[in-house]
Formats: structure tokens, sequence, C-alpha cells
């Protein structure tokens, strides 16, 4: 049994995943947030769905996508 006089924490009220919290997240050493950390994938990704039409645009930029995300996931984020 616990109260808030125990001066103990609940395990629901523990600190949420945090990808930009280096101390949480080795694989983002500097804190970057998801819109900063591959622009190098970002750009080439909305470029492509900018270019085609969006009816066709998912298949089309179907590799462009799959880059972005592994870049995204190698930072740890959880997309």
């Amino acid at each position: 049994i616990s109260s808030w006089w125990s001066g103990s924490k609940p395990e629901a009220e523990s600190c949420p995943y945090d990808p930009t919290d280096p101390k949480q997240n080795p694989l983002n050493p500097k804190g970057l947030k998801p819109c900063c950390a591959c622009p190098e994938t970002k750009r080439p990704r909305d470029d492509c769905f900018l270019k085609y039409d969006p009816s066709e645009a998912p298949e089309k930029c179907k590799g462009v996508v799959e880059q972005h995300l592994k870049c995204m996931r190698g930072f740890g984020f959880k997309v």
C-alpha cells in the first residue's frame, strides 16, 4: 500500500522515454529533435512527395521514406 505521504512514487509516474534526452537515448548524443535529426533523408523524402501526385506519391516515394525511417530509428526515434 502506497500513499502520498510515503514519498515513493508509483511506477506510472516514472519518466517517459524521451529520444531527445542523451541520458535516456545514447543513439542521440546531441539531443536532436525529430525535425532536425535526418536532414539528408528528410529533404529528398519531402521533395519526392511534392514532385508526384498525391495518389501516386506513396508508391513512388516508398524508397526514400524507408531510408528516412531507417535514419530516424538510428537516432532512437520510435517511428
